[in-house]
């Protein structure tokens, strides 16, 4: 799809973004109420060879930001898509109400195809359904020919990334599953600056990675620890990305019981988050020391599965007796922060799709974080303005005592039924060094969508792609590596 400016050949469409309180009669239609709103499109059909016109909403002018772009976008892409239309074009008296001029800033062009390309994502492997094909080309009408070429290939480079950890999330679990996994990664980045190392095995033995082995256990498919180093700046500090990558989620032998359990597969959302993010800043070469680790298993019943009351020894000393089996995710997370923190990383992020409770806290629209405080403000400034929103929750130092076990150091899983995603960060907590910065984000909530939303397309989000990169590019073009604003 190629964003142009000028004016030229009739398209099949002409798109009309208008705000709530729009006045006039675009191309001498009535705007009735509600036209507007956020996320809203209708379609006026052309009669006898009449250009069709499509109207999408921006909602309030006054609440207006990138993401209200990004949405109509979305919207209007998915409809253009379905109606198999090739060419479109974008009122240019639209835009001068929107930005005061014919012409668009950079930033509105680059969301614009970036809420397009991930409105218009399909994820048909699986289906015989007839596959229809995006748009040709895009006109912003104006009276100048400016090139909007860099901010598109950004646009695009962004819904790539996002659309690559969709792909990963709604994939089939019988062709995702941890060797698997581990193979398509080494295909994302085969031929990137970075070096990959693949723990397996015997490897994850020797370097105590006991939580992987044990949460892994019950399947036939070996648990693996991914690594991804990147450096675009060696001087920079050295910072570590953590996803959670469990393939499939039975909940071991504290078996998930329900109707559907198709979901489960989205239990690498975390890791599908960190790869999507590091597919962009390596294209992007960011200035920027990464560690990227992503602990893969898949969590299910079987004679070889860990039971609960089984005791787990990590390296730093610590013992975890676990208690439930389908409270796995902080038992693979404690193995990768402390690979992190051997390796020498300064600051370190983890992302998970880990409670169930941090939904029931947040709802199904911003996810939780946890920790560093300058981390976690920069974070939820980034969020509201990237579509990626996020929320901090405390950290309750008193409510440790609730991880208590009578056979080991901790449990992993509290013994109150209350505030299950604060406890789960407090448990990963007693894995982190004192001396590192570090933030936890939980996006259980925010992994998926049941239905086609502004540019959200049922199923998988891709959340955090774009939260975990813009951050860490923020934190390169600071020029002090360190603080939040």
């Amino acid at each position: 799809m190629e964003l142009i400016s000028g004016t030229g050949q009739p398209a099949d469409v002409t798109i009309y973004p208008v705000f709530e309180d729009s006045e006039g009669e675009p191309a001498g239609l009535t705007l009735r109420e509600g036209m507007g709103g956020r996320g809203a499109v209708h379609w006026f059909y052309g009669r006898h060879g009449e250009q069709d016109i499509l109207v999408v909403g921006l909602g309030s002018r006054d609440k207006f930001g990138m993401e209200a772009l990004r949405e109509a976008a979305g919207g209007a892409g998915r409809e253009i898509r379905k109606a198999s239309l090739r060419t479109a074009s974008i009122d240019g008296t639209a835009l001068r109400d929107i930005f005061g001029e014919g012409e668009w800033p950079e930033q509105a062009a680059v969301a614009w195809v970036e809420g397009w390309l991930l409105g218009t994502y399909v994820f048909d492997k699986y289906t015989s359904r007839h596959k229809k094909g995006q748009v040709d080309w895009i006109r912003i009408e104006s009276d100048s020919e400016r090139s909007y070429a860099e901010a598109a290939w950004l646009g695009r480079a962004r819904a790539e990334a996002v659309a690559l950890a969709r792909d990963l999330c709604n994939e089939a679990p019988n062709d995702l599953h941890p060797a698997s996994f581990v193979q398509r990664i080494k295909t994302v980045f085969a031929g990137r600056n970075v070096k990959l190392h693949v723990y397996q095995g015997e490897e994850l033995k020797q370097r105590q990675m006991n939580g992987l082995l044990a949460v892994g256990s019950g399947s036939k498919h070996p648990p693996a620890m991914v690594e991804i180093e990147y450096f675009g700046d060696s001087n920079a500090p050295h910072l570590a990305l953590i996803g959670k990558g469990i393939t499939f989620d039975m909940g071991g032998m504290n078996l998930k019981v329900a109707r559907d359990l198709s979901d489960a597969r989205f239990d690498m959302g975390g890791a599908a988050a960190v790869i999507g993010a590091m597919d962009l800043l390596t294209r992007l070469e960011v200035k920027a020391r990464i560690t990227a680790l992503i602990p893969i298993a898949e969590n299910v019943p079987d004679g070889d599965a860990i039971l609960p009351s089984h005791v787990i020894r990590y390296p730093n000393g610590l013992s975890v007796q676990v208690v439930n089996t389908d409270a796995e995710g902080r038992l693979i997370l404690a193995d990768a922060i402390l690979h992190a923190a051997r390796n020498g990383a300064e600051r370190i992020i983890d992302i998970a799709t880990l409670t169930g409770a941090v939904g029931h806290a947040l709802g199904l629209r911003v996810a939780g974080i946890w920790g560093d405080a300058g981390f976690a403000e920069q974070l939820m400034r980034i969020g509201s303005k990237n579509g990626d929103p996020i929320w901090r929750l405390p950290l309750v130092d008193e409510d440790e005592e609730l991880l208590g076990s009578p056979y080991a150091d901790l449990a992993n899983l509290a013994s109150s039924p209350y505030g299950g995603a604060n406890m789960a960060a407090l448990f990963l907590r007693r894995f982190v060094p004192s001396k590192a910065r570090w933030c936890h984000i939980d996006m259980a909530n925010t992994s998926q969508v049941p239905a086609d939303r502004g540019y959200k397309a049922a199923g998988a989000t891709g959340y955090g792609v774009r939260l975990l990169a813009d951050f860490v590019t923020e934190q390169a073009n600071s020029g002090n590596g360190g603080t939040a604003e």
